[in-house]
């Protein structure tokens, strides 16, 4: 990755989208970066609205918060259409395709449309479509390497849930080889 990385993700509570911006944190974290996670949900959590904001820098990051994202990866239609106009221009957007049917109508900014939510049903995946946007944001972002990334999925699951681990790693390649 040559570039800071300010990374926005959105969607519903439950989507994992907070668990896939701790994916990413982590990774940067690994590879020696500055990093920062900012989860932000609503109060219903579950079928709330929830958010993260990622950043990876190799200099020191000034605010969590990211406003004007050069990465955004939208899970449900209220979030794509909160916040596409706050992309840079020459940015990256990720669309899971399958919630959402509006495309993007700037032409300054690169977008993907990957129908996640139905790949992950298709394969046996339930919940994982936000690893699968994982998967193709780091085939488009290179942010780290294809071993440190499985190293912080190994790091971010919980033990409990670490039966998970061979299910996300699907769910990544499964995104890194979507042709879309």
């Amino acid at each position: 990755m040559n570039k800071d990385l300010n990374l926005l993700l959105a969607g519903f509570g439950g989507q994992g989208v907070l668990f896939a911006g701790k994916v990413i944190a982590y990774s940067g974290l690994l590879e020696g970066k500055e990093i920062s996670w900012l989860p932000s949900y609503g109060p219903e959590m579950r079928g709330g609205t929830a958010n993260c904001s990622v950043c990876i820098s190799d200099k020191p990051i000034g605010s969590p918060l990211v406003v004007t994202p050069n990465v955004f990866i939208a899970m449900n239609l209220p979030s794509f259409d909160r916040f596409i106009n706050d992309v840079q221009p020459g940015g990256t957007v990720l669309v899971d395709s399958y919630l959402i049917s509006k495309k993007v109508e700037r032409d300054d900014v690169k977008a993907f449309y990957i129908p996640a939510s139905r790949l992950a049903e298709e394969n046996g995946l339930k919940g994982g479509a936000n690893i699968i946007l994982l998967g193709k944001l780091f085939r488009e972002c290179q942010f780290c390497s294809e071993e440190i990334l499985d190293q912080a999925l190994q790091k971010c699951i919980p033990p409990s849930k670490m039966h998970l681990l061979d299910n996300n790693r699907k769910a990544i390649r499964i995104g890194m080889e979507y042709e879309g």
